[in-house]
């Protein structure tokens, strides 16, 4: 199989050699034709001037083959500066009066047809004869053709040029145009081999620069991909881990008679199990919704009734706290096609993470306002708020914007993944506004219901 080098230079050269060859065969027959036309005519004016001065002299066509016979360069077929083309001498009627060729006789009448393509010879502003042509294949004498030799020699040396050139630019385009091509391959081969850093330079703006970048853009994503997994994994068996630590623990010591079966030991335990269990349901929930799978049944919902059921379920741990809960709603609201159980619980996960940043005699606002005929849903809290950093990353899985918080003091870390994976499957939206000292805003946006 050929690269596409080679058929890249094959086929610069295939052009090149065809062009030169169509521009050699052109050329070669011009200049033929060319030199053929400008020997006729300066043998057909030098005719016609002697043509004329004789009439001009003798005032009639008598005797005007003495001319051809007294005037040698005037003969045809003779080896002269110019080569005398057959003609015919007619009359103002088209009758011939001399004749050079075998095509017309003294006397005879000459086709109109052949009469058009003839030169009238004027004297005094009146036609007195025409001078009429008749085709002859041109044979030259030795010198005239070995002009034409030396000519299409010529040529043919800039034929054969030209195919090199052909050849030579070809073989460097063809390397230049395949170089970013080449360059992919490489880096594709060592990527399959589990490279992932390989990047390619963006050599162009062209398509295959657009390649180059795209190729650089989905290594990266796929190293940092790679990266984020297995660093899930290690949070996954790091978060198993505790609460399984916790339970085995308690269990054996109990077991061994270390601790005594007491109902607080026991609830230990309990505690530990619902909170593993609640990480199986939470991975389980991100699983499904990476794979498009989790089940939802959407209906008619209207906005404004969600917020006011939210902020209910909250009014005991806000008050716990002595946080104020707040709803915010500017009607009219559109409706919108979602799922009941699964927005309440995109909601509670965003108040859970509200609720533990902010402080004692902190706000929690809540809020619902129109865009065009969508829903943006808002929930603003007067926490100590994220730096741009932390803020780029919290809708990441097990991600903790405080790396020494303990899971003890909060959640696995997966509330706001999975309130962003339940928002996308809605259609919808999910981002994060926040500065230090100004607390944290969840905005979550909505498509409307037609």
């Amino acid at each position: 199989m050929r690269s596409i080098s080679t058929k890249l230079i094959i086929a610069f050269v295939s052009i090149g050699i065809i062009s030169v060859a169509i521009i050699f065969i052109t050329a070669r027959w011009n200049t033929r034709a060319e030199f053929i036309r400008f020997l006729s005519d300066q043998s057909r004016t030098d005719i016609i001037t002697q043509l004329s001065n004789y009439h001009h002299e003798t005032g009639s066509w008598g005797g005007v083959e003495l001319i051809f016979i007294t005037v040698p360069t005037m003969q045809p077929n003779a080896n002269s500066n110019y080569p005398a083309r057959p003609f015919a001498l007619a009359d103002q009627n088209g009758t011939a009066i001399y004749s050079t060729s075998e095509r017309y006789k003294p006397g005879g009448k000459i086709p109109d047809n052949d009469l058009q393509h003839g030169i009238p010879i004027a004297e005094n502003g009146q036609v007195i004869g025409v001078y009429v042509p008749a085709p002859m294949p041109f044979g030259g004498n030795p010198r005239e053709r070995e002009f034409i030799d030396r000519t299409n020699l010529t040529l043919l040396y800039g034929a054969l040029i030209g195919a090199a050139i052909a050849w030579l630019l070809g073989y460097i385009l063809s390397r230049t145009l395949t170089r970013p091509i080449r360059e992919l391959t490489q880096a594709t081969h060592a990527v399959s081999e589990g490279d992932l850093s390989q990047q390619v330079p963006v050599r162009s703006n062209d398509e295959l620069g657009e390649l180059a970048r795209a190729f650089n853009k989905m290594s990266a994503e796929l190293s940092r991909s790679i990266n984020t997994r297995k660093q899930m994994t290690a949070d996954i068996a790091h978060e198993l881990r505790t609460p399984l630590s916790l339970i085995l623990g308690h269990a054996e010591a109990v077991h061994d008679g270390i601790l005594p079966p007491t109902a607080e030991n026991f609830e230990i335990i309990r505690e530990e199990a619902t909170r593993l269990g609640n990480l199986v349901d939470d991975l389980r929930t991100l699983s499904l919704a990476d794979a498009g799978e989790l089940s939802m049944t959407l209906q008619p919902l209207e906005p404004d009734k969600l917020l006011a059921e939210v902020v209910t379920l909250y009014q005991f741990q806000s008050q716990k706290k002595n946080i104020i809960l707040e709803l915010d709603v500017a009607p009219p609201l559109p409706t919108i096609e979602a799922d009941p159980g699964r927005l309440t619980q995109v909601l509670t996960n965003i108040l859970d993470n509200a609720l533990r940043h902010t402080p004692e005699g902190g706000r929690i606002v809540l809020s619902a306002n129109r865009s065009g005929g969508d829903v943006e849903l808002a929930i603003q809290d007067s926490g100590p708020g994220l730096k741009t950093e932390d803020l780029e990353r919290i809708f990441e899985r097990f991600y903790r914007a405080d790396a020494s918080r303990q899971r003890q003091d909060g959640g696995s870390g997966l509330g706001l993944a999975i309130a962003k994976s339940i928002v996308q499957a809605h259609g919808g939206q999910l981002s994060a506004e926040s500065e230090p000292g100004q607390g944290l805003k969840i905005i979550i946006w909505l498509p409307g219901k037609e």
